[in-house]
């Protein structure tokens, strides 16, 4: 029996100790918890200016503390860079093709993707598709969305659905212009400007309210694109959008007259420099030249290096990035002899728009949406076909909608 009550004794004894040991350690534990907690409460409380501060003594201290665990550390210093660093990568970016009708759209996504541009057929309305290339780093992929509006300026208003407050942020817009209809270039340039500016202006808009200083970062954006410091930074609006003015079907136009192909050079040229944007010409019958665009989608859409050569000469395809080109290299606008001294055009724009529209009058009526809609006049009102018409239109603005929607689903996903 003694020998019993001795080792129940002992048993009870070194029950004590553990009971003592475990809530010494509880107590420890929570004071390093409530210690770290502090700390970090500290170092997540970032001026209103988004800029980061000297936070190397909070996390010495942290690093020091032995409840503190070094891994901890650095996702705290990677999550503040990747809140604060405005120069950071985005993991995805959209980009938006508009222009002329049957200019090449689609098979330049296509070969950028690698898809096979042997089935290609006209885009009738709004088309989807995505691109993935590993990262540099991890496991990880780089994603970029593809939208392609077809049929010229016809459907303008479908820019509505993938320029949104959502993916503001990471959309680029790349215009392509054919180069074989001069006549129906300008229209086709000048209407795509002012619909993406003004859709870009609604969306700012919208999002006012809740982000205030976004507008203040696409400027930042674009001047950084363009160089701060450039010589023609007075005469220069960048557009908000990492923009690239793409002329197609170069093939053809380096067979015209040399003088014309200076005067659309030199205006696309002045396009481009004017809205910060990329200038490039190219042709997919033509190998050597797929090279070009592939690098300037590649910077675009996932970050990749662009030439730091230009070719502007006028007798080869241009190559300009933004901010390589300045007003003083294009010169003056071509005008007429008879009209110099005697235009009354207000801004540089509509000089240079004189100068385009005299060597190529635009057919004014060579897109649909520029033409006057016979079914909203009065005198061929018909009610069946009326009726049947606006049931039409109904279901065009569902089907806008509802795109809208797809969209956001899958950019968001």
């Amino acid at each position: 029996m003694d020998s019993e009550s001795r080792e129940r004794g002992s048993d009870s004894d070194t029950e004590q100790k553990k009971k003592k040991q475990t809530s010494s350690r509880s107590k420890k534990s929570r004071s390093q918890k409530e210690s770290k907690d502090a700390s970090l409460k500290e170092t997540s409380d970032f001026s209103s200016t988004k800029r980061i501060p000297d936070n190397h003594s909070k996390r010495d201290a942290m690093a020091n503390d032995a409840g503190v665990i070094l891994w901890d550390v650095l996702i705290q210093q990677a999550e503040e860079k990747s809140k604060y660093n405005d120069n950071a990568m985005t993991e995805e970016k959209a980009i938006i093709f508009v222009g002329s009708k049957n200019a090449g759209k689609t098979t330049i996504i296509s070969r950028f993707v690698n898809a096979d541009d042997t089935k290609i057929k006209p885009t009738i309305a709004l088309e989807y598709t995505y691109g993935r290339k590993p990262k540099s780093t991890g496991s990880e992929k780089a994603v970029a969305h593809f939208w392609e509006l077809g049929g010229g300026t016809w459907l303008s208003k479908l820019a509505d659905i993938t320029i949104n407050p959502d993916i503001i942020r990471t959309m680029c817009v790349a215009l392509v212009l054919d180069l074989s209809k001069p006549n129906e270039l300008w229209v086709t340039l000048e209407k795509w400007l002012q619909v993406i500016k003004s859709r870009i202006e609604t969306v700012l808009n919208e999002i006012g309210e809740t982000n205030v200083t976004i507008k203040e970062h696409l400027k930042r954006d674009a001047w950084l694109r363009v160089g701060e410091d450039h010589a023609d930074q007075e005469l220069i609006d960048p557009f908000l959008l990492p923009l690239v003015i793409i002329g197609t079907k170069y093939d053809i136009f380096q067979d015209f007259d040399p003088e014309n192909r200076k005067v659309i050079c030199k205006t696309l040229r002045f396009v481009a420099h004017k809205y910060g944007a990329h200038l490039l010409f190219f042709s997919s019958k033509i190998e050597s030249q797929m090279g070009k665009i592939k690098m300037m989608l590649n910077h675009l859409v996932f970050g990749g290096p662009l030439t730091k050569s230009a070719q502007a000469e006028h007798g080869k395809p241009l190559l300009i990035t933004a901010g390589q080109d300045n007003f003083q290299q294009i010169g003056s606008p071509p005008l007429p002899e008879g009209d110099i001294g005697r235009v009354t055009a207000k801004t540089p724009w509509d000089l240079w728009k004189h100068a385009y529209l005299h060597y190529f009058p635009q057919e004014s009526f060579a897109d649909p949406a520029l033409a006057p809609d016979p079914a909203k006049d009065k005198q061929y009102a018909e009610k069946i076909v009326d009726d049947m018409r606006t049931k039409k239109d109904e279901e065009l603005e569902y089907y806008r909608k509802q795109s809208k929607r797809q969209a956001n689903t899958l950019y968001n996903y």
